[in-house]
C-alpha cells in the first residue's frame, strides 16, 4: 500500500503532542506553613519573653573537674532497694543512732520512718507526719525534734509528737521560694538555706537556666525568734552542714559545682572561704558521719550539655522554652555520691551512667544509703562489699 497516497496515513502512524497543561506549584506555601511560621513565631517568642539569662562567671565556666582517687561507677546493679513502693522521691536522710531509724521527706508531704533490715526488701516504712507541703532537708535537734526545711512552708519544727510549727519563712522581708537543706549547732543555731527567693521547687531548673545568684545562707535561734540572712547571691544554695569542731558551716552552691564555709565563730567570723571546687558533679545535700568524712549528693555529673549551656545564655533561654512548652531533653547522669574529708580533699566517688537526680547520701555502718528527688526508694550500696577502687 502506497502510504503517500492516504491522506490519513500520516497521522494514523504518529500520536499527535499531548497537551500539557502548567499547574502552578504549592511548594512556596508548604515551606511557609511548616518552617518559616514555627521559625518567626519562635523568634518572636524568643524577643518578646522576658527570661533574661546572665553570663556567669568566668571562673565556674571552666572544664575543669577534681580528680577523685576512688571511685565505683556501677553503683546501680550492686544497691538494694529500701521501701519501694512506700517512698516517694525521698530527697534527704538523716539517721537517729539512739532509735536506729532513717528520717526522710517525701513528695507526697510525708516525713517518713525506716526501719532497715538485714534484707532490704524486709524494711518497715511508717508513715510519720505530713508537713502539707514538700519536706526536703532534715535535721535533729536537741529535745527529740526534727528541724525541717520545707520549700512550700518554710523552717519547721516537728516535735516528738509530731506538732508541726513553723519557725520562719522569711528574712530581711523576704519571703522563702525554697527552704531546701538545714543543721543545728551544738549551741542550737539552726542554719539553714533558700536556694532561691525568686523561684519555687517546681521552678528550680529556671533558676539554674537564669544563671543569677538568688540564693542565701541563714540562721534561725529558737531562743530569740530571730532570722538572720548570713550570705547573699548564692548560685541555687543548696546543702549545709556544720563541723565537727563548730567553727564553720558548710554549704553547697548546685549549679557551680562548688561548696564554700561560712566562718560562724572566732576572728573571722562572717567570713567566706573556699571549702571545695571543681565537683565531678552538681552538689545537693551535704552530711556528716561522724567519722571523718562528708558525703554529698551529686543529682548530675558535669555533663557537656551542661557545660554548652551555662557557657551561652541564649542556649539556657532556648531550654527554657523547651521547659515551658515541649520538655527539655535529659541533660542529667552519672548521678551519684562523693566523700570528702575534713579539710575538702575528695576520696571516693561512687556513681552509675544509669542514676539521675541523686540528692543524698550518708554513710550508716558500712553502708551508703541515697536519696533522690525521684525514685520510689532508697538506694543502699554495701560499702564492704562494693567498694571504690583506685582510680586508673
Amino acid at each position: 500500500m502506497d502510504e503517500s497516497k492516504n491522506p490519513d496515513s500520516s497521522s494514523l502512524a504518529r500520536p499527535s503532542k499531548p497537551t500539557i497543561t502548567k499547574q502552578k506549584s504549592s511548594w512556596p506555601f508548604a515551606f511557609f506553613v511548616t518552617v518559616l511560621v514555627p521559625v518567626v513565631a519562635a523568634t518572636l517568642l524568643y524577643q518578646l519573653d522576658s527570661f533574661d539569662p546572665a553570663p556567669l562567671p568566668p571562673d565556674v565556666l571552666t572544664g575543669h573537674v577534681i580528680t577523685v582517687p576512688a571511685r565505683n561507677d556501677h553503683i546501680l546493679r550492686e544497691s538494694e532497694f529500701v521501701g519501694v513502693g512506700n517512698l516517694k522521691a525521698p530527697e534527704d536522710v538523716a539517721y537517729d543512732a539512739k532509735s536506729g531509724v532513717i528520717y526522710t521527706g517525701c513528695a507526697d508531704g510525708w516525713i517518713s520512718r525506716v526501719t532497715v533490715n538485714d534484707s532490704a526488701a524486709d524494711s518497715v516504712v511508717e508513715k510519720w507526719v505530713n508537713t502539707g507541703g514538700r519536706p526536703l532537708g532534715i535535721a535533729f535537734g536537741h529535745n527529740n525534734e526534727l528541724i525541717v526545711a520545707d520549700p512550700e512552708k518554710g523552717l519547721l519544727n516537728v516535735t516528738a509528737d509530731g506538732v508541726v510549727e513553723l519557725l520562719t519563712n522569711e528574712a530581711d522581708g523576704q519571703k522563702f521560694k525554697t527552704t531546701d537543706a538545714v543543721d543545728v549547732a551544738h549551741n542550737g543555731i539552726i542554719y539553714f538555706t533558700d536556694a532561691s527567693y525568686k523561684y519555687s521547687l517546681s521552678k528550680f531548673i529556671w533558676d539554674f537556666l537564669e544563671g543569677k545568684p538568688h540564693g542565701r545562707l541563714l540562721s534561725y535561734d529558737p531562743a530569740t525568734r530571730t532570722t538572720k540572712v548570713l550570705v547573699r547571691d548564692l548560685y541555687f544554695a543548696n546543702g549545709v552542714v556544720i563541723t565537727p569542731d563548730q567553727n564553720y558551716v558548710i554549704f553547697c552552691e548546685t549549679p557551680v559545682r562548688r561548696c564554700r564555709k561560712y566562718h560562724i565563730q572566732g576572728k573571722e567570723k562572717g567570713r567566706v572561704e573556699k571549702f571545695i571546687d571543681y565537683l565531678p558533679g552538681m552538689p545537693d545535700n551535704i552530711r556528716y558521719d561522724g567519722d571523718g568524712q562528708y558525703w554529698i549528693g551529686l543529682p548530675t555529673a558535669r555533663t557537656l550539655q551542661w557545660d554548652i549551656a551555662f557557657r551561652y545564655p541564649f542556649i539556657r533561654k532556648i531550654l527554657l522554652f523547651m521547659e515551658k512548652y515541649i520538655g527539655r531533653p535529659p541533660m542529667e547522669k552519672n548521678g551519684g555520691v562523693v566523700a570528702i574529708d575534713l579539710a575538702g580533699n575528695p576520696i571516693a566517688h561512687y556513681y552509675d551512667p544509669g542514676l539521675a537526680l541523686v540528692t543524698s547520701g550518708m554513710k550508716i555502718g558500712n553502708h551508703l544509703y541515697i536519696g533522690s528527688i525521684i525514685y520510689p526508694y532508697i538506694l543502699r550500696l554495701n560499702l564492704e562489699e562494693y567498694p571504690a577502687q583506685a582510680a586508673t
